[in-house]
């Protein structure tokens, strides 16, 4: 899952960014409302974690435009503005949740997490698929109850598709989920990854469409 993060104190956004990748997600810094605004509007992202005193261009400004655009993505709002009106204004813009800092990374992690989870049309936290089941809300995998061990990218590409069980993912999509926008993407490294989740959940649970993409499948239970 790919995260935008518009924050323009430098100390905080790295260690809120560093958290994040740390539970798998994958992250795309942007330190002024211009370049959080043009980030928004022009890459795919599963939520956005925006502050409101940006430079260049104020996060209510942003949050609006973004919307104004058809941008549906969830977006939290992080400051430390706690005025009712500053509340308000934020959630008339758009807002999916706003949370004051200081702040308990664990409680970003869980809102955003939740955010994801019900914009993908889930209410429960548990999403299961066959032997396999997400836990939308620890971010934990378990096949045939059973924990199961993935590395950051794998965890991505399999969230992703479980997000959405038994519909066809597109492979661009995949690819814009996974990476951040400035890494440097080999032209099968979803295939491989793909191939490395097969090995470690049955390789009758992911399906390749030809020419489109990917689908999660209850496989053989």
């Amino acid at each position: 899952m790919r995260i935008l993060l518009v924050e323009d104190d430098p100390t905080l956004a790295e260690g809120v960014a560093r958290a994040l990748r740390t539970q798998a997600f994958a992250v795309d810094l942007a330190t002024n409302g211009e370049d959080g605004a043009h980030l928004g509007s022009t890459e795919r992202y599963d939520a956005a974690v925006l502050d409101l005193g940006l430079p260049k261009k104020d996060g209510v400004t942003v949050l609006r435009e973004w919307r104004a655009e058809g941008r549906s993505m969830p977006v939290l709002i992080l400051t430390a503005r706690d005025g009712w009106s500053d509340k308000v204004a934020g959630f008339k813009a758009g807002a999916d949740d706003y949370l004051l800092k200081p702040f308990r990374v664990e409680e970003l992690v869980m809102r955003l997490r939740a955010l994801i989870r019900r914009s993908a049309g889930h209410a429960s936290a548990v999403i299961s698929c066959g032997p396999l089941t997400f836990d939308a809300q620890l971010g934990t995998f378990e096949l045939h109850g059973l924990p199961v061990k993935l590395t950051a990218f794998e965890w991505r590409v399999l969230s992703v598709l479980m997000l959405r069980p038994e519909v066809v993912v597109d492979r661009a999509e995949l690819i814009e989920r996974v990476y951040e926008g400035d890494a440097d993407v080999d032209s099968n490294s979803v295939e491989v990854i793909v191939g490395r989740l097969r090995k470690k959940i049955g390789a009758d649970m992911i399906d390749t469409v030809r020419g489109r993409g990917y689908r999660i499948t209850a496989g053989a239970a």
